[in-house]
């Protein structure tokens, strides 16, 4: 079985940390070839897609002293000739994992995808569904899963939802790894400037939610296969930092899937499944789903470390099955 995984450049990535290695790993440790290329790479011609893909071996991590350990190199390209320009179809599976934001060349990105024949490959996730997750506001379709939320670039709107909230949190509609959130308090004197930068100017819309102090206990990652709830880690803001996010120094904690979490999990699975989301991870906070991360979500090494489970050889192994069932056939496997 063939896998490829469109990613950022090889050498950017953190063994430890990225679950597009996990998930490359796994492949490879269960026998299939592994290949790898960028968005840029991808075209269409004779009404298929088309990437130049490079075949790729790992070194897999090691769990040393409660860590992840990587060796040096940890990965190995294949030689110039092996380089080959290949209709995606000839791949089983198709990994879309490039990290956001979801910009103009990304949109194209997927749109190139949509001519990969989803009767022979697999894309994971779906271009369809990339395009319909903004990665906050797809959250709000689940109206009895999320915390009181607005999105708007009205200044007066803001500060009125913000005077009945009495503290909310700001987040632009693009952002990634916590990259631009604000915390909001009514008596901020930087109010005004703090809207006009994010809005630009009253120009593009934020979304604004209600704050939950339960943050301070931790912004729960839970990852999803197919809609099920398959792990969670819990990212802890240290310091004078009011977000969890791991990207700005959140310290990570084992933690358990609530019942309430799984509510949610079930009330989003159907519509995941709808949009070829099949690999997704949710963000709750006190029992409120925050946001739905389509593009690249990340955790499965700090739940592998915690919990002692392989969940990138779960997700591969599902891909393996769900081909198998799609294409009717073994020799996939």
């Amino acid at each position: 079985m063939k896998f490829a995984f469109i990613i950022d450049p090889i050498h950017k990535l953190d063994p430890g940390h990225d679950s597009s290695v996990a998930l490359m790993e796994a492949a490879q440790l269960l026998g299939y070839e592994v290949w790898i290329t960028q968005a840029e790479s991808l075209s269409v011609a004779d009404g298929k897609a088309w990437a130049s893909l490079t075949p790729v071996t790992l070194e897999p991590v090691a769990l040393v002293e409660g860590r992840w350990v990587a060796k040096t190199p940890w990965f190995q390209l294949g030689a110039s000739e092996s380089v080959q320009r290949l209709p995606l179809e000839v791949m089983d599976a198709v990994f879309m994992r490039t990290d956001p934001p979801v910009t103009i060349p990304y949109l194209y990105a997927t749109y190139l995808l949509d001519y990969v024949d989803p009767a022979k490959t697999l894309v994971v996730n779906a271009p369809r569904g990339l395009r319909a997750a903004n990665e906050k506001m797809y959250a709000l379709q689940f109206k009895d899963a999320i915390p009181e939320t607005i999105v708007t670039q009205d200044k007066q709107v803001i500060r009125q939802f913000l005077e009945k909230q009495g503290l909310a949190v700001l987040k632009p509609l693009g952002g990634k790894a916590g990259e631009g959130i604000l915390f909001m308090d009514p008596d901020d004197r930087n109010f005004n400037s703090l809207v006009e930068v994010s809005t630009h100017q009253g120009k593009v819309p934020v979304m604004v939610q209600a704050y939950l102090p339960a943050a301070k206990e931790g912004d729960k990652r839970i990852i999803l296969l197919d809609g099920e709830p398959i792990g969670a880690v819990n990212r802890i803001p240290t310091g004078s930092e009011f977000r969890g996010n791991m990207a700005v120094g959140g310290r990570v904690a084992q933690v358990a899937i609530t019942e309430r979490e799984r509510e949610i999990c079930r009330q989003l699975a159907p519509t995941l499944r709808r949009d070829g989301l099949y690999f997704v991870g949710i963000d709750v906070i006190g029992g409120y789903l925050t946001e739905v991360n389509v593009t690249s979500p990340t955790g499965i090494r700090e739940i592998d470390r915690l919990d002692g489970v392989q969940l990138g050889r779960q997700v591969i192994e599902w891909v393996v099955e769900s081909q198998r069932q799609r294409t009717g056939s073994a020799a996939v496997l």
